[in-house]
């Protein structure tokens, strides 16, 4: 039980040094586009086992693709509509173990069999979501979930 706490310690300190750098690296610059593609970059540096990481953004009353890293992406989205649109309509986090398994998935990459994604709120409206899959089978923990929640946080200060 020992390893496991300090394996989420660990992680909970790395997500804090995450916090800190996008705070850093987005601090002073206003485009929103600008800060999206730099949050993805660092986002992608920051995780292993992944193959895929991004922004989708609600436009006209769904989600349109946005800043990502990683192979070519579905462009549209309904809210409602697999992870995505499903944590949009929820407006609460949501961690996929096996994307197959979840009912209306949307397959952008094939490769992908885990998935976790977190709306993005701002003035207690959903202005997008951050998305992150995984080649791997349950990849994303709630660690990761409280973690990333805390990224979004920092990266709304900068929206």
């Amino acid at each position: 039980m020992s390893t496991t706490v300090n394996v989420n310690e660990d992680l909970d300190k790395k997500y804090e040094l995450l916090s800190k750098q996008l705070d850093a690296l987005l601090s002073g610059e206003p485009n929103l586009y600008a800060n999206l593609s730099n949050a993805s970059a660092l986002l992608n540096q920051f995780f292993d086992r992944i193959n895929w990481v991004g922004f989708y953004l609600m436009e006209d009353g769904e989600l349109v693709l946005g800043p990502f890293q990683g192979l070519p992406a579905c462009v549209r989205i309904q809210v409602g509509k697999g992870v995505c649109g499903t944590a949009v309509e929820r407006k609460e986090s949501i961690i996929v173990p096996d994307v197959e398994a979840f009912p209306g998935h949307i397959v952008c990459d094939a490769a992908s069999r885990s998935e976790i994604v977190v709306p993005i709120i701002k003035n207690d409206e959903v202005i997008g979501v951050l998305d992150i899959d995984s080649p791997e089978l349950d990849r994303f923990s709630e660690t990761d979930r409280i973690g990333l929640e805390k990224v979004v946080e920092t990266l709304i200060q900068h929206l």
